[in-house]
């Protein structure tokens, strides 16, 4: 069922071609800024996998693929839900060295995601990996990138706020890092997602770090595919959304898995069946590179920087009319 919360009083600070024209220009910077701060090189991607290869991300394990036979040969393949194991194939096969990585536009599509005003069946993202050595496998190395992001986009930010100025930073350089169970720890009786709106409400720009895994509680603070993050080196970049009042998840991101930690993950999801996969055999195998990489929303990004009160503002999606209502009722204007 869709949610869709509606600020008093809002009026978006740019007419809809402005928002467009800003929408451009501010992927275009961002593009420069990241590709600058972590020496990363542009790909092409693709739109969707062969369901034998192993490649797709399945999310949380419940979430059903769009999926269509191929009438040349009848095989079957599936849009992508994210290009987290493709970029390490990649980056093998481009034989990219330790430091240099790859960026591109993943365009996706969750058919069973929850819409709400941040969250769409139309996924767009940046999807970067980048290799790393060994030794780079480690909570400070991890650290590094993040504010290497963190400070690409603020950057963006100061760009789009001086050709725009109807608009107003709102971002923290800074960033607070805290565990999954350092939260649980500090708000044991919240949810997770209240948890989140909490702790970014007092730091506002934070990193959250080892998702995946089971707390104390015995519960997880949120899903996380065995067989792409490390579940301890991995972690979301939240940002306060002061016009919404909520934490808003622009990155999730991670040291990738090694072979050892795929092998652990593997079993405690219970997903040992993935092991002959030609993805997870090879990985398994130790014929991977190591590396660190994750998914930028680009929506969210333009949404969050042009103070936008829902994404599909910044984005052509399918919403129902019970949406389409309420956003027209309150001056909300769906591309």
């Amino acid at each position: 069922m869709s949610t869709t919360l509606t600020p008093i009083g809002y009026s978006s600070p740019l007419s809809m071609y402005e928002t467009q024209t800003a929408i451009g220009t501010l992927k275009r910077i961002f593009e420069d800024n990241l590709s600058k701060a972590l020496c990363l090189k542009r790909v092409s991607a693709p739109l969707f996998v062969d369901n034998g290869s192993g490649l797709n991300d399945d999310l949380n394990g419940v979430e059903r693929a769009v999926s269509f036979d191929i009438k040349e040969d009848g095989q079957t393949a599936s849009v992508v839900h994210s290009l987290a194991k493709w970029k390490r194939m990649a980056l093998s096969r481009y034989g990219f060295s330790a430091g240099e990585g790859l960026y591109t536009d993943m365009n996706a599509i969750r058919r069973d995601e929850e819409m709400d005003n941040l969250h769409s069946i139309y996924v767009d993202q940046w999807d970067w990996e980048k290799v790393i050595n060994r030794s780079d496998r480690n909570k400070e190395y991890l650290q590094d990138t993040v504010r290497a992001i963190v400070g690409a986009i603020c950057d963006t930010e100061d760009a789009i706020v001086a050709l725009f100025p109807s608009l107003k930073k709102k971002l923290t350089r800074d960033v607070y890092f805290i565990t999954t169970q350092e939260l649980e720890d500090r708000y044991p009786r919240l949810t997770p997602k209240e948890r989140e709106d909490h702790i970014v409400k007092e730091y506002k720009t934070v990193f959250l770090m080892q998702i995946g895994g089971a707390l104390k509680s015995g519960n997880r603070h949120d899903g996380r595919a065995p067989d792409y993050d490390d579940w301890n080196l991995n972690g979301d970049i939240l940002f306060y959304d002061e016009l919404l009042d909520l934490a808003m998840e622009i990155s999730s991101m991670g040291i990738r898995v090694s072979p050892e930690s795929l092998d652990r993950q593997l079993t405690i999801a219970g997903c040992d069946n993935r092991r002959t996969l030609p993805f997870h055999a090879a990985l398994l195998a130790g014929e991977l590179p190591y590396t660190i990489g994750g998914g930028i929303g680009q929506s969210r990004l333009c949404m969050l920087m042009l103070e936008k009160a829902h994404i599909g503002e910044v984005q052509v999606s399918h919403w129902d009319q019970k949406t389409k209502n309420i956003c027209q009722k309150n001056g909300i204007v769906l591309l």
